[in-house]
């Protein structure tokens, strides 16, 4: 069982493609111009998403993490847990221009993210480009950000998008590695018999090995 499903995991592409949003986003922000490893992330919120989100950015060894949320104490939890520094949701705008990738997912019914904001930010840094993952329904960031020359911003919808390929990527590494299975099982039952068809052979041998060594 281990030797196969080793040789399926290592022979098709079954995990190589992630299949949520929050860990959809991680990889196409590893994929973009920012280098997560000398990046500083900002995320936005603090429920399972961006908790999701803050353990694939941990993963991939993100330089420094930020944690905005409505309720310190939760971003304070968060940070605690995933070596980020909490801030009070009301900071944010002070902070933005320090992150080169935004992961937002908050609860709020109206934006947090606001495109005088994001321009703002991007005065202050140069306009050094940033990423934005919008990960919340409703919107969390403002649609005006992606006029932004030196805004990328993604949606929930192109993240479902990318996650619906990726799925489709894995349902067909699956079906490879069904057939590998399949294979190995008719392979290990096929020994198996032929084990026992011999069980009354080595009886017999252990029985002549015991009367000669009497």
């Amino acid at each position: 069982t281990f030797s196969v499903a080793k040789r399926a995991r290592t022979d098709t592409r079954v995990g190589a493609n992630p299949v949520s949003v929050a860990s959809t986003a991680v990889r196409l922000a590893q994929e973009s111009f920012a280098r997560l490893d000398g990046s500083t992330v900002l995320l936005v919120g603090a429920g399972e998403t961006i908790e999701l989100a803050a353990k694939h950015l941990g993963e991939a060894r993100v330089k420094r993490l930020l944690i905005a949320n409505r309720t310190l104490a939760h971003a304070q939890d968060l940070a605690s847990r995933h070596g980020g520094v909490a801030l009070p949701l009301a900071e944010l705008e002070r902070h933005l221009a320090e992150a080169d990738v935004v992961f937002s997912a908050t609860a709020a019914r109206e934006p947090v993210i606001l495109q005088r904001h994001v321009a703002a930010a991007l005065r202050t840094r140069k306009h050094k480009p940033m990423l934005l993952f919008d990960l919340a329904v409703p919107r969390d960031i403002e649609a005006g950000v992606g006029e932004l020359a030196d805004a990328y911003l993604y949606t929930v919808d192109d993240m479902e998008r990318a996650v619906e390929e990726n799925r489709r990527s894995r349902r067909e590494a699956a079906a490879e590695a069904e057939t590998i299975i399949d294979l190995q099982v008719a392979r290990y039952m096929e020994n198996l018999r032929a084990t026992h068809l011999q069980a009354p052979l080595k009886q017999l041998r252990a029985f002549g090995e015991s009367t000669r060594a009497e």
